[in-house]
């Protein structure tokens, strides 16, 4: 009885002990204790919030973020640049999470919020972010077994593609302009793990913004895009003439698959699937090679 008892003081204990993470800006994130009213303004970190097991202490998020469902019920705050820096404070988070991209950290902690800037754009930082955000919540343990369900995730993405598949070029498009995922992001990665050739070189940056003519010269065996895209994309010079336009090698994704592929969380093994099904449901008979 004393045994069990001192174990379940050394649970409280720890669970109450301050927390120290440095962010991505190489700021010291101190706590008091693991947040209870956590803002979050960026949906992959709101989603790694909830798969760590803190879902409930989330009490407003930003615009965009809508997974898991009961996130959907939590007052939305704004953008990256247009957040409600007064709902924000009225809501007393002794935690604020946020891309470092924001120009809201300084003025939150200027007016005395905790603030935590964590983004990612290749694998590795995935699991990092994955980890700082799992201490930051007091619970680190369980951003191993969130990263293993996911690379069993991964495992599954790998053997959905047939062979035919590999060696694919491809070409995927992650917002108007228009921007894609190049060899270096997170995506791009994804894409070489499931045995597919990435037309986008890591050398312009992990999500550039490119000439719609780069595509036209690059030639992709397959064209993955948001289906809000997919009509128009023969509108763009030079696009009505390539094979994979003509011979509708085209993956045109759902918002809901689009959400689970822009955002570098807990559902990168199901952002692997999303990208093995395009290769296999859309792949030229003959394999990728133009």
């Amino acid at each position: 009885m004393l045994l069990a008892q001192a174990a379940a003081a050394a649970v409280v204990a720890a669970s109450a002990a301050p927390i120290a993470v440095q962010d991505d800006r190489g700021a010291l994130v101190a706590l008091p204790a693991p947040p209870q009213r956590i803002v979050s303004l960026l949906p992959s970190l709101t989603e790694a919030v909830c798969a760590l097991g803190a879902c409930a202490r989330l009490v407003a998020t930003d615009r965009w973020s809508n997974w898991p469902e009961p996130v959907a019920r939590l007052p939305r705050l704004g953008g990256l640049e247009d957040a409600n820096v007064e709902r924000i404070v009225a809501l007393r988070p002794d935690l604020v999470l946020l891309a470092p991209a924001s120009r809201l950290s300084g003025r939150l902690r200027a007016l005395g919020l905790p603030v935590a800037e964590l983004d990612a754009t290749e694998l590795g930082q995935v699991r990092r972010v994955l980890d700082k955000v799992a201490a930051l919540i007091g619970q680190p343990q369980a951003a191993a077994v969130q990263w293993q369900r996911m690379q069993d995730e991964l495992q599954l993405a790998r053997m959905a593609v047939p062979e035919r598949a590999r060696g694919l070029s491809v070409y995927v498009e992650v917002s108007t302009a228009p921007y894609a995922a190049s060899e270096s992001s997170y995506i791009g990665q994804l894409l070489a793990q499931l045995g597919a050739r990435n037309v986008v070189p890591g050398s312009l940056g992990p999500f550039p913004k490119l000439n719609p003519e780069f595509v036209v010269r690059a030639r992709p065996a397959l064209i993955v895009v948001s289906a809000a895209e997919r009509r128009a994309l023969a509108q763009r010079p030079g696009w009505a003439g390539l094979e994979a336009l003509r011979q509708g090698h085209v993956c045109a994704l759902t918002s809901a698959e689009m959400d689970v592929l822009s955002r570098p969380g807990p559902r990168l093994g199901q952002a692997a699937l999303v990208l093995a099904h395009c290769l296999r449901d859309h792949a030229p008979a003959q394999g990728g090679r133009p």
